[in-house]
């Protein structure tokens, strides 16, 4: 393992190991660190697609709702729904959906399940605490959004608050949900330790709980880098996409775009 080296030495080891790809290899089984990332990294890749998509839907539908004017109390409810999901343990969560939809419905297996059936209980555990933030964003955007000119003159014109919220608003919204989506995304990436020990499902967050109870250095070290290159990665995407989202990005004057460009990163 170069444990006798000088401390120097070790240091740009490890470093050119990671930069090619060589994490060493476990302290536990011994296996290569490579290998065990590619089994796991590819489960959690799932997971965490998944997860994020359910909390994105939910989010949209939530802030529809508590946006939508003339409900009252309802709306209300809605808007200080963030608050108490939020609130959830992961862990309480997973184990209220295992004892309700497993052991009393029988509708979801967690012994032995299938591929897309070992997914259900766990993308649901994630999905909620994941969508609380996701939906104070977009209904903060959203109130900003409802403000301006531009959705005053559309609803003149008497177009239903549906055709309203759909077609103008929620696109004009998406900034900085699109933001806070890809911070989380790029921190389910790094594995979602509790929810996967919950379930059992081996992916990064099973490996990692495993190797802080073993002290395997190796497989940790090998994580942590892979959860930051991740999160790098998918803020890059993030940035990329804004022009798709906002033409005032791909079009018009410098200055224009100077502006749109400030105004994007306030309201991020």
């Amino acid at each position: 393992m170069g444990a006798d080296k000088p401390l120097v030495v070790q240091y740009f080891t490890s470093l050119g190991g990671f930069l090619t790809g060589h994490f060493g290899n476990s302290t536990q089984s011994g296996a290569p660190v490579a290998t065990l990332l590619a089994d796991a990294l590819p489960h959690t890749l799932i997971l965490a697609i998944s997860a994020i998509g359910v909390a994105l839907i939910v989010a949209v539908l939530v802030a529809f709702l508590a946006t939508l004017p003339g409900l009252g109390a309802i709306g209300s409810f809605f808007r200080g729904l963030p608050s108490f999901m939020v609130s959830l343990p992961g862990f309480w969560i997973a184990i209220l959906l295992i004892q309700f939809f497993s052991f009393q419905l029988g509708w979801v297996r967690v012994i032995e399940p299938g591929s897309v059936e070992g997914l259900i209980l766990p993308t649901l555990t994630l999905s909620v605490p994941m969508a609380a933030p996701l939906i104070q964003v977009l209904i903060r955007s959203i109130d900003e959004t409802q403000s301006r000119p531009f959705v005053q003159a559309v609803r003149a014109r008497g177009a239903s608050e549906s055709w309203i919220f759909w077609r103008t608003v929620l696109r004009n919204s998406l900034l900085p949900t699109l933001t806070m989506a890809g911070l989380l995304f790029g921190e389910l990436v790094g594995g979602a330790v509790v929810t996967e020990t919950v379930f059992g499902r081996t992916g990064l967050g099973y490996m990692v709980a495993q190797a802080v109870a073993n002290r395997d250095t190796p497989v940790l070290l090998a994580v942590v880098l892979i959860a930051a290159t991740s999160y790098i990665i998918i803020n890059l995407v993030v940035d990329l996409l804004y022009p798709v989202l906002d033409p005032r990005l791909r079009a018009g004057s410098p200055k224009r775009r100077a502006a749109a460009t400030e105004e994007r990163t306030v309201r991020s």
